[in-house]
């Protein structure tokens, strides 16, 4: 009896998992991936369309086309799915049996959650670049934005890609240097945190970025209210911040559907996943990969790809009855561009944080250090990820495990 795994999502996870499962397991199970849309958006080239780096026809191409050959598409909104029969209902009111379901549905951006986001303003001075609209909009506003206070905001963690609002600061600052008007804009960074990134090292070697490039840094601001007609930024606690354009990162949330799911997920919609093999609390015959699970981790593409493997291997295991390999490290790194042709790069997992060096060993790409070589590096990962990420290949010299060779620690102190 051939066995049927469901992939709920037809994003970054979704596909690399289908097309890995396909080339792994052949014909020995069915595949079946659902999405509500056939659009397939490269998220990271979404932070260059403001800046006329990118057009948004070269990034979203059809879900389908990135799927192996024998994987079944089905176009469909998810309405929810029964853990105890074992089904998966669709919004035309049809039913998918499982004996596996991947969830890589991963989040969702939950704007209505901050009071006045969407109202008056919206997409004329404040805008998102996680959301292709969002993203051409704000091309569009930066032919008449000439002068002024652009904050870029952080309305609560977790977010997709937590160093894509600093990357954005980075590049405006170069945008506008390059207009010849950067004197006459101030640029402000608005975060919950208590710095401008979440491990240590990072963050001190990115705020220092910032305040050479004059870039303000107010931190540990939760935002309660956007009000565009006065133009401010309202904190839980009171405090303030203005502005004559917003660019703001709303709250995001797991899919809307996991919270019809009862035993699924969490109360943000997030999936609860065992942090080393990747299989879910509820279910042993669910698994979860990307930014569907509630993993202390980045959601960051390159964590979906490193995870790509031990899924794989694991749903491997788990159909043929065999103990499931727990060695999946939190591993995650990210280009970070800053503007004028650099970038910096991290790499990290659960319990080391981002440090110098370079990757994978120690004559490779710097790590939090800006260079050009980066900045190829980010360029040229786009096509990295059509043709090698999501077509499921493994990468000669880098697995999912984080390498520790070419990183310079800090000697410990008694």
């Amino acid at each position: 009896m051939v066995e049927r795994i469901v992939v709920l999502g037809g994003g970054t996870g979704g596909t690399l998992a289908a097309n890995r499962l396909r080339r792994v397991l052949d014909d020995r199970v069915q595949i079946v991936v659902v999405d509500q849309d056939d659009s397939h958006v490269y998220q990271p080239g979404l932070l260059f369309v403001p800046f006329g780096l990118a057009r948004l026809d070269e990034i979203i191409r059809p879900r389908q086309r990135q799927l192996r050959r024998g994987i079944d598409y089905r176009q469909a909104a998810i309405e929810r799915v029964d853990l105890e029969t074992e089904r998966v209902w669709l919004g035309d009111g049809t039913a998918l049996e499982y004996d596996v379901l991947v969830v890589a549905t991963g989040s969702t951006l939950v704007a209505e959650e901050t009071e006045g986001l969407l109202g008056p303003g919206w997409l004329e001075k404040v805008f998102t670049f996680y959301t292709p609209e969002g993203a051409a909009g704000l091309h569009d506003a930066f032919t008449w934005f000439d002068g002024g206070r652009l904050v870029v905001n952080v309305v609560d963690m977790p977010i997709k890609c937590p160093v894509a609002p600093l990357e954005f600061c980075f590049l405006a600052d170069w945008y506008f240097q390059e207009l010849g008007i950067r004197d006459r804009v101030g640029i402000t960074y608005v975060t919950p945190l208590d710095g401008a990134f979440t491990k240590p090292v990072a963050s001190a070697t990115l705020a220092g970025l910032l305040e050479e490039k004059g870039v303000e840094l107010v931190t540990e601001f939760n935002t309660g209210e956007v009000d565009g007609p006065g133009g401010r930024l309202v904190s839980y606690d009171g405090r303030e911040v203005g502005f004559d354009l917003a660019v703001v990162v709303p709250l995001h949330s797991g899919a809307a559907y996991v919270g019809r799911s009862p035993g699924l997920g969490d109360e943000l919609n997030f999936v609860p996943t065992d942090e080393h093999t990747l299989q879910s609390k509820a279910r042993q015959n669910v698994f979860v990969i990307g930014d569907a699970a509630n993993l202390p981790v980045s959601k960051a593409g390159s964590v979906t790809h490193f995870e790509g493997e031990i899924l794989v291997e694991n749903i491997r295991r788990f159909l043929s009855g065999k103990p499931l390999d727990g060695s999946y490290d939190g591993h995650a790194n990210c280009f970070i561009e800053s503007g004028f042709h650099k970038a910096l790069l991290i790499d990290f997992n659960y319990e080391t944080e981002p440090l110098p060096g370079h990757f994978p060993t120690s004559v490779g790409l710097p790590l939090l250090k800006e260079s050009r070589l980066n900045h190829l590096g980010k360029l040229m990962f786009q096509s990295f990820y059509w043709h090698r990420l999501l077509p499921g290949r493994d990468i000669p010299g880098v697995g999912s495990a984080m390498p520790d060779r070419g990183k310079h620690r800090e000697p410990s102190r008694s």
